[in-house]
């Protein structure tokens, strides 16, 4: 297995145990956004140092958005709010202080939506706005921060050349929740088969049988014994119960 960052690992099985995926910030569907991302888009705020200064534009309703919204403005040179309504599903005092920065001039709050973004580089310069009333008109801004919330995917998962279902889930048969590839298995909720319930006790389950053909991949020619812990001396020793 390589990882992303170059490193390689020898392995004569995989595991699979990915929960639901990998969380994901959603995309806004805005023309050619890829281009400014990670340049003057941000799906996260990880330094707040480095807004300073800046002209930002923040899109959506929710606590990411409200929060950010709170704790950017002292250091944005302007910022403006932008959500479709004026209803949020953010917590009301988070609203009430954000309605209070409005009203004293401190930002903008402004209906609408980012129907295109204008720029060289992947800078942006100017944020073309769709109001509810279908006119156009531009915000400058050098940042975008679009909270849309969290999308689960399959990530590079998929493209490992498994079979899926739905392009989501890893199907498994269950008597040792194998994939399409052998000495590539999938336990808990990422995996899907006839009947399968998404709770930790099944994960555990499911865990426990792929030991059993995982052992046959690495120890070919060793015999599996079975042992239980309340009665195996040698099992309690390595545990430090015995």
């Amino acid at each position: 297995m390589k990882t992303d960052g170059g490193k390689i690992f020898e392995a004569k099985i995989v595991v699979i145990a990915a929960g639901g995926g990998s969380f994901q910030p959603k995309r806004p569907p805005i023309p050619g956004i890829e281009a400014y991302e990670d340049k003057s888009v941000f799906y996260s705020v990880r330094r707040m140092e480095n807004f300073r200064g800046k002209r930002i534009l923040i899109v959506g309703g929710g606590d990411s958005a409200l929060d950010w919204t709170l704790n950017l403005a002292p250091l944005a040179s302007h910022l403006t709010l932008l959500h479709r309504r004026d209803q949020f599903r953010a917590a009301p005092d988070s609203v009430n202080r954000m309605m209070s920065l409005v009203g004293e001039g401190k930002i903008d709050f402004v209906l609408g939506q980012v129907a295109a973004l204008k720029g060289d580089g992947g800078q942006i310069a100017t944020a073309i706005v769709k109001t509810n009333d279908g006119s156009n008109f531009e915000i400058a801004c050098d940042a975008l921060l679009p909270f849309f919330g969290l999308t689960m995917k399959l990530g590079p998962v998929a493209n490992w050349g498994i079979e899926l279902k739905d392009g989501e889930l890893i199907p498994v048969e269950t008597a040792s929740f194998e994939t399409s590839v052998p000495g590539i298995f999938a336990i808990g909720d990422i995996n899907w088969y006839p009947g399968k319930l998404k709770l930790i006790l099944c994960g555990f389950h499911e865990a426990a049988l792929v030991a059993q053909k995982a052992h046959r991949y690495v120890y070919p020619d060793k015999r599996l014994i079975f042992q239980y812990t309340t009665s195996s001396s040698s099992l309690q020793r390595k545990l430090g119960v015995a």
